[in-house]
């Protein structure tokens, strides 16, 4: 019997109300085992009422039971106790930790970590202290929301009394008492009611935000299908005029190159065009999806007083006014481009010369919009620095190049064919420029340079002609 008893779950043979084994176990009528000092305690509370209950399944009995010693019960537990079998240990408890609500009702320098909050009693508690909410009657009908430490937030700072009451007039939530004294006469409803019609609203809000983001999502993807229709399309179109050029003669080539250009040009403008687009879309479904985000996580919150204290903040950001409208244009391709070159493989130089003008006309090189910010002119910005090797021998480099000086000393620099010897100069160059060469910025005229004076190549952006 000892040795079968080991095997079982010691919390068969443990109180539910003090969690520890039993001692003198006691049965109720509906058959739960209790310590005699437990049951006992527990209908003593219940002697104003005359109505008795079982801990465990509620069952109700009236008049108070006879308790009865469980013989069978107290000796098979003196037998576990014998063969080792111990109480089960407590349940491991849970301290709050930084960003959980400490219970109110824990006592010493650690408290357990809070499970729910009562609106009735503004406090809130763990599983230990909570239990009185869910065995009396009195507090069984008190408001239990999800343990928060925004319990302040829902006290009125002049009457310490709960808010259960939104004033529609001053747009605020406020008490019962608020409503009799400075907010007589105005437009109130309960935080509920209002709740409600605000959840409607929010779900108005939320219609919108998804119409929105389902037609930006349409238009990403139909912008992306064009940009890349135009890339095949302009590949496409330099590939046939490759293929054509190739079999013309040398004075053909020549035609033959700036035909990809206009190509490339069109197709560069259009795709930075689109790529911008594509930006601007991309970032408004972000927003979109955050805003979306937002709403849903409000929409669901328990807590009417949060969520009437945050829509506030939420549905005072217009949808349409912060995001900025997009305009699409419609791209161009280059079909035609590869039909008039086709054209001219069968015609000799001197009617080149006639059609060069249809084929220039055939791609129409969409430019960019002029640079007005600050920000849209830095695109064209690069790094200059001054060229040692045309650098006159009576000016002084420094600073990695970027500062020259003029001097009566005469610079011991190389002889180079490009140095100004007549002019007291110096070229400026930048890193990037177009095609694969380097674009020297020159001037041709004398600099008045004078003993002792610096000039420094400027930081900001230098933008082509």
């Amino acid at each position: 019997m000892a040795q079968q008893g080991v095997l079982l779950d010691q919390d068969q043979f443990c109180c539910s109300v003090c969690l520890d084994l039993l001692k003198e176990p006691v049965t109720t009528i509906c058959g739960h085992s209790y310590c005699r000092s437990c049951i006992e305690g527990c209908w003593d509370q219940d002697d104003l009422k005359g109505v008795y209950s079982c801990p465990q399944c509620r069952e109700t009995f009236t008049p108070r039971p006879n308790l009865r010693k469980n013989n069978m019960l107290a000796e098979l537990v003196e037998k576990l106790r014998k063969t080792g079998l111990q109480a089960a240990p407590p349940p491991a408890l849970c301290y709050a930790g930084p960003g959980d609500v400490a219970c109110d009702f824990c006592t010493g320098t650690r408290k357990q970590k809070a499970l729910m909050s009562c609106l009735a009693c503004l406090a809130s508690y763990c599983e230990t202290h909570l239990k009185p909410h869910y065995e009396f009657p009195a507090l069984k009908k008190h408001k239990l929301v999800k343990a928060t430490a925004q319990l302040q937030e829902k006290i009125c700072s002049h009457h310490d009394k709960l808010l259960e009451v939104y004033c529609r007039t001053d747009q605020q939530c406020i008490c019962l008492l608020c409503v009799m004294d400075e907010h007589k006469g105005h437009d109130t409803v309960s935080a509920e009611a209002e709740r409600t019609e605000k959840q409607r609203q929010l779900g108005m809000s939320q219609q919108k935000v998804q119409q929105r983001f389902q037609e930006r999502e349409k238009e990403l993807k139909n912008l992306q299908k064009a940009v890349k229709s135009l890339k095949r399309s302009a590949q496409s179109a330099v590939e046939d005029s490759d293929q054509i050029f190739t079999e013309l003669i040398r004075s053909i080539e020549r035609r033959s190159s700036e035909v990809k250009e206009l190509i490339r040009a069109q197709e560069k403008a259009q795709v930075s065009q689109a790529e911008g687009l594509l930006e601007q879309l991309k970032q408004e479904i972000a927003e979109l999806r955050k805003r979306s985000t937002e709403l849903e996580q409000l929409s669901h919150t328990e807590d009417h007083i949060h969520f009437l204290q945050s829509y506030q903040s939420l549905s005072s950001i217009s949808i349409s006014s912060d995001l900025p409208s997009i305009v699409v244009r419609p791209l161009q391709y280059f079909g035609d481009v590869s039909k008039t070159v086709s054209e001219l493989r069968e015609k000799l130089e001197d009617f080149l010369k006639g059609e060069w003008t249809k084929i220039s006309t055939t791609v129409d090189v969409v430019l960019p919009p002029e640079p007005k910010t600050r920000e849209q002119l830095l695109q064209y910005s690069c790094q200059l620095t001054l060229d040692p090797n045309t650098a006159h021998r009576h000016l002084s480099l420094s600073e990695g190049n970027r500062k020259v000086t003029y001097t009566d000393q005469v610079q011991p620099y190389p002889d180079h064919p490009e140095r100004f010897t007549n002019y007291r100069q110096n070229r400026m160059k930048r890193e990037e420029g177009r095609g694969n060469g380097q674009i020297h910025q020159t001037d041709e005229g004398e600099r008045d340079f004078h003993p002792g004076v610096s000039v420094s190549v400027p930081n900001s952006s230098l933008l082509p002609a």
